[in-house]
């Protein structure tokens, strides 16, 4: 039991389960659009999502401890690595104009955890009301506009309404991680917990999975099965956010909330 436990710590510090969860909603996006399987984009995104987590919660450590890390710690330095090696494989095999929208996540991932002057510790997580915003703008570019552009797919309603939903989906999964870190947040971040309170901002988060709802039905190709989906999913995620409090348990948002894409992936691929 100890054994599996220490694997599953590794699993979710490694940033894998987070890996996971951006293939899924990569996933997703091409089977909603009617696109084949790219596994050249979702490779990428998988690999890319591993190497930029882990640079952003752990370049401090390594940058000011680097001679007495842990043993998990050195072993997340090489699956980084490793990485980063396959990001650049899968990277090699996209189209130019990809590029583009990667070189924007990499940019605000980069000064997401690193100050944009030397002498001002600001970066783009300690600006007051931002850090979720950041993250859902980099999700959504990662699992949308990526697949989207590779595939030479026409920027078309649907496409717009899919990234108005996958920003909103974002937000809404950041919302039992903003609660849990209420206590920690310094004061002059300005979180939305801190701003609306827990039971206010989960109401928004109820009103933002009603809005993402309301998104489907304006979609050209709307249709039951994939409202039966969103249903599904967005009540799943729906009780989680509600559920959600302060002093909640380890695995509750690192584990349950972050694996909620891949619930909403098997969605698709059983009721497809």
């Amino acid at each position: 039991m100890k054994m599996l436990k220490q694997l599953l710590n590794f699993y979710i510090n490694s940033s894998i389960h987070v890996a996971l969860a951006v293939y899924a909603l990569t996933w997703i996006t091409l089977l909603e659009l009617g696109l084949h399987y790219d596994e050249a984009v979702l490779y990428f995104v998988f690999y890319a999502s591993i190497t930029g987590y882990n640079f952003v919660k752990y370049f401090g450590l390594v940058k000011f401890h680097h001679r007495k890390l842990a043993n998990w710690l050195k072993l997340i330095q090489v699956l980084s690595f490793i990485c980063f090696l396959l990001m650049c494989f899968y990277g090699y095999q996209l189209q130019g104009r990809t590029l583009l929208i990667i070189g924007i996540c990499a940019v605000l991932t980069f000064f997401y955890a690193i100050p944009f002057f030397k002498k001002r510790a600001h970066t783009l997580r300690s600006i007051e009301g931002l850090k979720v915003f950041v993250i859902a703008l980099v999700w959504t570019s990662a699992t949308v506009l990526i697949p989207v552009i590779n595939e030479e797919y026409s920027i078309n309603k649907n496409v717009v309404l899919i990234t108005i939903q996958r920003f909103i989906y974002v937000l809404v999964l950041m919302i039992p991680f903003e609660i849990r870190d209420l206590k920690f947040d310094n004061l002059a971040l300005k979180t939305v917990p801190q701003k609306l309170g827990v039971k206010g901002t989960k109401i928004l988060g109820i009103i933002l999975l009603m809005v993402l709802l309301i998104l489907e039905v304006l979609k050209d190709n709307w249709g039951v099965v994939n409202m039966v989906r969103l249903i599904t999913i967005t009540g799943i995620t729906g009780m989680l956010v509600f559920f959600s409090k302060t002093d909640q348990s380890k695995y509750y948002s690192s584990f349950w909330v972050e694996g909620l894409p891949v619930v909403w992936l098997l969605l698709w691929l059983i009721f497809s």
